[in-house]
Parts: C-alpha cells; structure tokens; sequence
C-alpha cells in the first residue's frame, strides 16, 4: 500500500535482531513488486560474510540492481573488517546514466558536507589496503570464514543439544535464522529463569547472540534452555 517512490528498507543478510532472512527465492518475488509499485530499494548490508558467504550475501543486491531498482546500498565494514571505532563503511547508489549519477553525487556530497565534511580516514585506508592486495585479501576472507564457520558451529551445537528436548519449531531456529543474533522464542519469565537458575544471559525479548558461545559453553545452554522450557 505504500505510495510510488516510497524508499523500502531492507536487510541483505543476518537480519539485525531477529537473524531471519528472506531465501533467494523470497527476494525474486519481491522483485517484481518493488518494479510494479515503482519502489525504491535501501538495502542495509551490515553483516556481509557473516551469513553464506562474502558473495552470497550479496545476491540480492546484485538481483536488485539488475532488475533495474531504484537501489541505495550501504555496506558496514564494523563487523566483517572489526573496525567497531571507526564506523566505516560504503554508500552506494545504483543510477541509470552518468547524468543521474553526476546528480545524485553533487546531493550527496551536500549532505555529506552539512553532516560531517571530513571524516577520519584510518578505517577507509585500512579496508581499502586490504581489498586492493590479494594476499591481505585472501588472508581477511579466510578470517571472516573462520568467524562464519565457528557462528554456523554454535548454532549446529544448540540445535543437537535441544534434540528430542523442545519442540521442533524452537530448536530448528538455530539452524534456521543466520549470522551473529536469533531469536530464541524463549518467554520473559523463561529468559529470567535462564539467568538466575542456569547464569545464562540473554535478552528478555528471547533475543541471543551467537557470537558469545563457544565449545565450552554452548552445550550447557543448550541442556539449560531445555531445562527451563519444560519446566515452564
């Protein structure tokens, strides 16, 4: 129902909290009702290489811009790169001419100069040293896949240990949602439960961070989620 030229946001990968992704059958389908309603696409892509991989993550950007969308694209390099301080990243903007484009950059570089005119460098220089020497760059993906690997791992360890345990529905969620964040599906009074009889920490929303397991502890909260689902 939105009105043509709305600007609709969306997230590439490791969907920020929920961890549910669209599948890329999902994103063809949507294609074709960002062109019928005439929307414009703003993709957040802040977890690149955290989800399927460094390519993968990216196809529905790809799909977008080749449909012919309307596409604004912006990239994190906070998570992937570990440059938390720096904030850096990318804007991108899909144009159809170098006219548009040419436009499209005098307004930003407008907005840019009202916001922050210039910003620190150290992030940008860094990320664009890597990316630009093919032994760095094939060091940092073979880093970032050890990080996605050990994420899918925690997931994998969760969902064993709720085998038999909690009904398929909650326990398929770990395998199912991706990157560093899931909902568990767990009640404020189980999160609470969680804390105070098993010292296991998550969010009252259910929320979890994967990324703050690790083969010793996963298999404890996987037998302390159980506890407290069927003692509900």
């Amino acid at each position: 129902q939105l009105p043509e030229r709305s600007i609709v946001l969306l997230h590439a990968c490791c969907h920020n909290p929920t961890g549910v992704d669209l599948s890329n059958e999902q994103w063809a389908e949507l294609v074709p009702v960002l062109q019928r309603r005439k929307l414009i696409a703003f993709v957040d892509m802040a977890y690149q290489g955290f989800g399927a991989g460094l390519e993968e993550d990216a196809a529905c950007v790809r799909m977008l811009a080749e449909a012919d969308i309307p596409l604004i694209a912006a990239n994190s390099f906070s998570k992937n790169f570990s440059l938390y301080g720096e904030r850096c990243g990318a804007l991108s903007v899909v144009c159809k001419s170098a006219d548009e484009a040419g436009r499209v950059l005098g307004q930003l570089m407008s907005t840019v100069r009202a916001n922050y005119s210039n910003p620190p460098t150290h992030g940008a220089r860094l990320v664009a040293n890597v990316l630009s020497d093919a032994s760095l760059r094939a060091s940092w993906e073979a880093e970032l896949a050890t990080m996605r690997e050990r994420i899918l791992a925690m997931r994998g360890t969760i969902h064993a240990g709720l085998a038999g345990r909690v009904d398929e529905v909650m326990r398929a969620r770990y395998v199912a949602q991706r990157g560093m964040f899931t909902y568990t599906g767990l009640s404020e009074s189980q999160v609470e439960r969680l804390r105070s009889e098993h010292a296991v920490y998550v969010l009252r929303s259910g929320r979890m961070c994967v990324a703050g397991l690790n083969a010793r502890n996963a298999e404890y909260v996987a037998s302390s989620i159980a506890a407290v689902v069927a003692g509900a």
